[in-house]
């Protein structure tokens, strides 16, 4: 399919759009088109036969509010109202997830924010305590230490809920928190404390 730049008179938006953008999340994409204006081109405007938008509406409005007249399309000719309806639906499917070990540990996270990605804290995290993880290359001599090997993944989540195991965080170098998971250092003396007094 060819890419074309018309007039962005000549689209019509769908009434019949699914997906809407507000707020702070619109004002970032129209600051993302104005900042990086060529992403139209790499990624235009699907509209079918008679210039109705199937595809990025919420690129159309952000368009329009970045004072652009003219914008790429691609024209997805020949396709009948319930293919059109089809495409409509699965264009707005979000597939997948994002790996935010990736993320973190590869990507400028407050470039992410900016571009208009939901970053999530650490408060989107349930049920996640407000603790770091204290991370060593080598056992601290000065603590006398006994390392549990579990083979099973019910024997894991036996010794979970057994020696009361807590979801940690990790922090990134801004101090900021980010990696989630278990605890595994518990304080011997107070688990004797624990089983003496059972």
């Amino acid at each position: 399919m060819k890419i074309e730049k018309i007039s962005i008179g000549n689209i019509t938006e769908n009434p019949e759009n699914p997906r809407i953008i507000k707020g702070d999340k619109f004002n970032k994409l129209v600051k993302s088109i104005k900042d990086f204006p060529e992403m139209l081109k790499i990624r235009p405007i699907v509209i079918n036969d008679d210039n109705m938008i199937l595809g990025g509406n919420m690129r159309y409005k952000a368009s329009i509010k970045a004072g652009l007249k003219e914008v790429h399309i691609i024209r997805a000719k020949g396709l009948t109202k319930e293919q059109q309806a089809e495409f409509i639906a699965k264009d707005n499917v979000g597939f997948g997830e994002w790996d935010w070990d990736v993320l973190a540990n590869t990507w400028d996270l407050e470039k992410l924010e900016e571009w208009g990605l939901e970053v999530p804290s650490i408060e989107d995290f349930t049920g996640v305590e407000e603790q770091e993880i204290e991370f060593s290359e080598y056992l601290d001599e000065a603590h006398n230490y006994v390392v549990l090997l579990f083979d099973s993944e019910v024997d894991w989540l036996s010794a979970q809920t057994h020696f009361e195991l807590k979801s940690v965080h990790s922090k990134r170098a801004n101090g900021k928190p980010w990696s989630k998971g278990i605890g595994r250092v518990i304080n011997g003396a107070d688990y004797l404390n624990k089983i003496t007094d059972e």
